[in-house]
């Protein structure tokens, strides 16, 4: 198992901030750094900044040298997709060949409706993910890539450059079985979501991968499994309860209940971590995305598992 870092910019984090954190993941050993895409966090974060994602990777891509960048997850509605694919191929061209493509259906209708795009039922974001997927895969192929789908079409469209990696890693991240399917059709890994990453749900969500890919004759091994998971560690055993005690208390819990609430939590030091990284590793997945709480600390709590992130 390999380790990311998961990071929200629309908690309010500055460009430096992400910089920062990219650069100590890069020296910890970490492979990849995810971000987010939304477009605000919420009806009252006027004063809250939030990056978009697209344009921070294409920062994180010049500067930055080692670690993989990508979006966890892309929401596929937010820009046509012929436009997502020419984007994506440019930050790949100009990060050297390092990015992981994730993309998802897309959920935040407060975003919809504040950004003016439609929101219409799951079944259809799932269908419009797939076929922005063609889209995408087509124009980084071809070098006039034409399709009419039901919500989308592109005729004869270019893409050049083209993406240095051939092909370029597609991620796609969820929990239900339709999208599971579009992931054994087009993917290279599938990022089971936080609430299926608990260890209650993790048995059902990995075999449905599994059907998934034997659905479409693909045999399951060769989808990456990676899933989405929250820490809170630190250096010493007294900083990570000291900061587990301030997610508690935002929970207005105690601390005991708080950790009995959330069983897939990372927690402890570092080799209380790496004994919890490890039971998923057994379990199959090969990638974890990690995403550090409170916020504000995951320069820390980098340095914190800098000990363990080469050695899973």
């Amino acid at each position: 198992m390999d380790l990311g870092i998961q990071v929200e910019p629309q908690f309010g984090f500055k460009f430096e901030d992400v910089l920062a954190i990219a650069h100590d993941g890069e020296a910890a050993g970490f492979t990849r750094l995810w971000l987010s895409d939304h477009l605000f966090l919420g009806p009252d974060s006027a004063q809250t900044d939030c990056l978009e994602a697209w344009t921070l990777l294409a920062a994180l891509a010049v500067q930055t040298r080692r670690i993989r960048i990508g979006p966890m997850v892309t929401a596929q509605s937010y820009r046509n997709p012929a436009l997502l694919a020419k984007i994506a191929a440019g930050v790949d061209v100009m990060s050297g060949g390092r990015l992981d493509f994730g993309i998802g259906a897309g959920w935040k209708e407060i975003e919809y409706r504040a950004y003016g795009y439609d929101f219409p039922d799951a079944p259809t974001r799932v269908t419009q993910m797939a076929e922005t997927l063609e889209i995408c895969t087509r124009m980084w192929k071809e070098d006039r890539a034409t399709y009419h789908g039901k919500h989308y079409r592109i005729d004869g469209a270019l893409c050049s450059p083209k993406p240095l990696q051939r092909p370029l890693p597609i991620w796609i991240g969820g929990s239900k079985p339709r999208v599971m399917r579009t992931a054994a059709k087009f993917a290279h890994a599938f990022n089971l979501n936080v609430s299926a990453s608990s260890p209650a749900e993790f048995p059902d969500r990995m075999r449905d991968l599994d059907e998934a890919c034997r659905a479409v004759k693909r045999e399951p091994k060769t989808l990456l499994r990676s899933t989405f998971l929250i820490a809170c560690v630190g250096k010493t055993r007294a900083e990570a309860d000291a900061r587990l005690d301030v997610l508690a208390a935002r929970a207005k819990m105690d601390r005991t209940s708080f950790v009995g609430s959330r069983p897939g939590l990372v927690r402890g030091i570092a080799d209380e971590a790496r004994a919890t990284l490890a039971a998923y590793a057994a379990k199959g997945i090969a990638h974890a995305n990690i995403m550090f709480q409170p916020f504000g600390t995951e320069r820390d709590q980098i340095a914190a598992l800098a000990p363990i992130a080469t050695t899973l």
